[in-house]
């Protein structure tokens, strides 16, 4: 009788998750644990990391089917596999964006192109690993910190990749107010820490509504490969600056944007199963990524100091690390940063400028990429 309760049990128990359980899926889950802490008590990014960590966790515990074929995480996988959602967030994007700070202030268009040293960097570093030159562009891209642009670019050139470069992109993102202080003031003085910027001239309605218009046929015209991503964002832009199409704007920039970055976060977090993440792969992979985003923060900065040995109203250096492409996070940081050495310092217009210039420098550079590496 006994033994055939015990056999019983055991039956039951190959039935359940705890069966097929290894210490991958331990830390695994630790890993979404520690993605929604820093969300929580960090206020890390929480609408990022949020989705991400609990898709993370759910998909490492076995017997869950939801990110296999046919499941619910699968299906939100394929909204950003099939490239339908990275668009559609950059609509979202644009539709809440105020382009009036690059538009009032166009040298700091340099500093989003200053910012994308990184990109290089890395694409070099995966190269000498052993990376082919298709696989080494996409992970050159997380250095531009613009999650979308880092899954189109990726689904191009290197689509067996998205698991871990769409992590590292959205995890760096989230963590920039923890990576890119300590490199700002390592690299600035407290006299440029301090500089006082001028107030921006007033942009017009008329400059706001031609702007979109404008980057939408060069963009089509010189870089066809990210046009989907720019047009939406474009045509997101061209909504909120009309002032006649409130509703498009604010479902655009408002259920649309929260909706796919539900499916978005899902679909990133339910790739982090221990079975395909945890290899030697994936750690080079994000330790590249991490010397991305720490060469664009730097290389910001240093545009901006060599800047100032030619400008006659001096810019304040912190605002070169938000060149980098992630809006608003890089310039919220760069205002923090600021504000911390000087209450009285208010840089967030400010940096909005090089920060929104970062996006078409990540746009531009993902299209290099995909014309000279022939994706179609």
């Amino acid at each position: 009788m006994l033994d055939q309760l015990l056999s019983l049990f055991d039956a039951l128990l190959k039935q359940t998750g705890l069966a097929h359980i290894y210490w991958g899926n331990f830390a695994m889950i630790g890993v979404g644990s520690v993605m929604i802490y820093l969300a929580v008590v960090k206020k890390c990014e929480p609408f990022l990391l949020i989705g991400i960590g609990f898709a993370c966790i759910v998909v490492n515990i076995p017997g869950s089917d939801l990110a296999q074929p046919g499941g619910l995480f699968d299906y939100a996988y394929k909204g950003v596999s099939l490239l339908i959602v990275p668009p559609l967030i950059f609509l979202g994007v644009g539709a809440i964006t105020d382009f009036g700070p690059m538009i009032a202030n166009p040298k700091l268009v340099l500093l989003g192109a200053g910012a994308h040293l990184g990109i290089f960097v890395a694409l070099i570093l995966a190269k000498v690993l052993g990376f082919s030159i298709s696989e080494a562009g996409a992970i050159g891209i997380i250095g531009g910190a613009d999650g979308p642009m880092a899954i189109f670019v990726t689904m191009k050139l290197a689509p067996h990749l998205l698991s871990p470069i769409s992590v590292a992109a959205y995890s760096y993102m989230a963590l920039m107010p923890i990576i890119q202080p300590p490199i700002m003031r390592m690299l600035t003085t407290k006299a440029e820490r301090n500089i006082q910027m001028a107030q921006l001239r007033k942009v017009s309605r008329v400059e706001k509504i031609i702007f979109p218009l404008i980057i939408a046929m060069i963009v089509n015209l010189f870089f066809p490969p990210v046009a989907p991503l720019v047009t939406m964002l474009m045509l997101g832009n061209l909504f909120r600056e009309v002032l006649i199409v409130d509703r498009l704007s604010d479902t655009a920039g408002g259920t649309v944007l929260n909706m796919v970055t539900i499916v978005l976060t899902v679909a990133i977090g339910s790739t982090m199963s221990a079975k395909t993440f945890l290899s030697m792969q994936t750690v080079e992979i994000v330790a590249l990524g991490l010397l991305a985003f720490v060469f664009g923060t730097a290389s910001g900065v240093v545009t901006a100091k060599i800047m100032n040995l030619f400008l006659k109203t001096k810019i304040n250096p912190l605002i070169g690390s938000a060149g980098i492409a992630s809006v608003p996070i890089a310039a919220r940081v760069s205002h923090i940063v600021a504000n911390q050495e000087n209450p009285k310092l208010f840089l967030i217009y400010h940096a909005m400028g090089p920060n929104l210039a970062g996006v078409f420098g990540t746009a531009i550079s993902g299209g290099i990429l995909l014309a000279l590496l022939g994706a179609k």
